[in-house]
């Protein structure tokens, strides 16, 4: 799955259909800025959470961080435990925040 754009994002949150949003930045950064309805599960928890995230497997998930390195960790990360349409936020929450 390709990965989605910041204008993207935000026209299907603005249709409510936006999909499973992960940040995966740390509690603190969440606690600055974040996208409505995200859900803070930090990198380095990410594979201790990934059974309570087997429901989501076939689901559309966009996961992100500041600038985009960390989420492309993840999303590779989810692809290798069967999650089949994880999403990278390109340019992750600074770009979101730009628009």
């Amino acid at each position: 799955m390709n990965d989605i754009t910041p204008t993207e994002l935000k026209e299907r949150q603005q249709q409510n259909q936006a999909p499973v949003i992960i940040d995966v930045r740390e509690p603190w950064e969440h606690e600055e800025t974040r996208i409505s309805g995200s859900q803070n599960i930090p990198l380095g928890e990410l594979p201790a959470k990934l059974e309570e995230l087997e429901g989501l497997k076939n689901q559309e998930v966009v996961v992100h961080c500041k600038g985009g390195g960390r989420s492309a960790t993840a999303k590779a990360l989810m692809q290798q435990h069967g999650f089949q349409n994880v999403r990278n936020l390109l340019g992750g929450i600074t770009a979101y925040n730009a628009q």
